[in-house]
């Protein structure tokens, strides 16, 4: 259980990341639109790159005929689940730390709860009350930001990742659905599919429009050296290491209580952000309204995880 932990809080570490160098990458002065878009531009180019190495170039002409079969569903998905998810992560970060960013993006919790109902999912009341902690911890953050910035800040801040917290799961689901014979969505059934590196892949090449599609709307100036730099740090860590990380500590685990540890240990991203910001950009330390939001966040999480783990073994 101690390796397991380790590996976990280890993906958090790289995971954290990203909410450090986007912060670093707008106080610099780099357009949030690069930092969203070329992430992706090097995610496809670092995926095609192992996924060939490790499975093969056949395996990337499988995934290729997988996409074109589906074309319209793969750009919808990689639209809502990558492309509007990291555009306003990314545009978050010129108006909110990372930690504050990172503390808010745990409500993706209580938005796959409401994703899932939508899609004819039913959970105990105790679920929704775990949840409820967890927006009120959630909230308090941002009402700490809300004392040392203006409401326009905290509404430009705020209100993207909110949203964001949508969008990911919702592009998942819908692949989680076609996977598994939604009949209003595309029959995707392909064992391809399984490996998640794969549906990130694809999912990456779906986003592909958007992005053009964005950058050709808003002509940001384009990018300094140090920002391709950064994304491109962004991609390895967040996007290779930690996810990796995670998934191995994942398929290392035997038992629902290791699982949920593992689970547990990604709101370590929190903790990180905020040492990495005080260490690297000089960030003032979070008050003490801060510090109780982030510990209901952590309660709420911890009492979620703890549910789920009783349930598998009912």
């Amino acid at each position: 259980m101690i390796s397991l932990i380790s590996i976990g809080l280890l993906s958090g570490l790289f995971f954290s990341t990203t909410f450090i160098l986007n912060r670093m990458m707008s106080l610099e002065g780099g357009h949030w639109l690069w930092s969203a878009s070329l992430r992706y531009a090097f995610m496809i180019i670092i995926l095609t790159s192992l996924i060939s190495l490790f499975k093969g170039f056949d395996t990337i002409k499988g995934l290729g005929k997988l996409f074109f079969n589906n074309w319209i569903f793969w750009t919808l998905t990689g639209t809502i689940g990558f492309g509007g998810f990291y555009s306003l992560i990314c545009f978050s970060a010129d108006h909110s730390p990372g930690w504050i960013i990172a503390a808010t993006w745990q409500l993706t919790i209580i938005a796959s709860l409401v994703v899932l109902v939508g899609f004819g999912r039913s959970f105990p009341k105790k679920v929704w009350l775990f949840s409820i902690i967890i927006f009120i911890g959630v909230l308090m953050v941002n009402m700490s930001h809300a004392q040392m910035s203006s409401f326009k800040e905290l509404f430009m801040g705020g209100l993207p990742v909110l949203i964001a917290a949508f969008c990911y799961p919702i592009g998942n689901q819908l692949v989680w659905e076609a996977n598994n014979g939604n009949p209003s969505l595309p029959r995707i059934d392909d064992p391809l599919v399984k490996n998640p590196f794969h549906k990130v892949l694809l999912l990456s090449w779906g986003s592909v429009p958007f992005w053009l599609i964005l950058v050709a709307i808003i002509k940001p100036q384009l990018p300094s050296a140090d920002q391709i730099f950064n994304t491109f740090l962004v991609a390895i860590f967040s996007g290779v290491i930690a996810t990796s990380l995670f998934l191995m500590a994942r398929n290392k685990s035997s038992k629902p209580s290791e699982l949920a540890a593992v689970d547990a240990t990604q709101s370590s991203e929190v903790i990180f952000a905020i040492i990495g910001e005080i260490l690297i950009l000089n960030a003032p330390l979070p008050n003490s309204l801060a510090i109780a939001g982030i510990c209901l966040v952590f309660i709420g999480l911890a009492l979620f995880i703890r549910f789920q783990e009783i349930e598998k073994k009912s």
